[in-house]
């Protein structure tokens, strides 16, 4: 019976982490599409750094709930103290696992599930930055694309002679 509570508290705080996260992606990507205007044709350096900056901190801000979210029932459950709970949530999270503070026997089998959990949700919000980075790439490549297309129709050298840049009319030949 008790492995069976086990296993249920820790799958519940998995599934919990993974709703989380979800939503908190969800919400980040709904953020982006409704406030990046579609009429800016290129971010520039300074914004679009200042864009993955809010979007990792916004990601940074999600991982610190999710570790909140186990810290409490390492709290309820296993430490005496808010901060040990806390402390032994982010070193398992973020696998750095100190040692230092150990769960209760009861309980060991939650550390490394923890650490499995965060593993597998840095995971997914470095691939959500990485594409986040590729579509401002991909966008400012649309736009030279643009821009290359949208050269004059002839072009004047430097000593006065005029060169058409226009497509020539097909010849027909017999």
């Amino acid at each position: 019976m008790a492995i069976g509570v086990r296993f249920c508290a820790g799958t519940v705080l998995v599934l919990l982490t993974l709703v989380m996260q979800s939503a908190g992606m969800a919400a980040l990507v709904l953020w982006a599409r409704t406030h990046l205007a579609k009429n800016i044709r290129r971010f520039g350096l300074v914004r679009a750094a200042v864009l993955v900056v809010r979007f990792t901190s916004l990601i940074v801000c999600l991982h610190m709930s999710e570790i909140l979210l186990w810290a409490c029932f390492f709290r309820w459950k296993c430490f005496l103290f808010w901060e040990s709970a806390f402390y032994f949530s982010v070193t398992s999270y973020s696998t750095v696992g100190y040692g230092d503070l150990i769960l209760p026997p009861t309980w060991r089998a939650l550390g490394p599930v923890e650490s499995l959990t965060g593993v597998l949700m840095c995971g997914v919000s470095a691939s959500l930055l990485f594409a986040i980075v590729t579509r401002l790439v991909e966008r400012d490549e649309e736009n030279d694309l643009e821009k290359s297309f949208e050269q004059p129709a002839s072009q004047t050298y430097q000593d006065g002679r005029i060169r058409s840049t226009e497509l020539a009319e097909p010849v027909e030949t017999e």
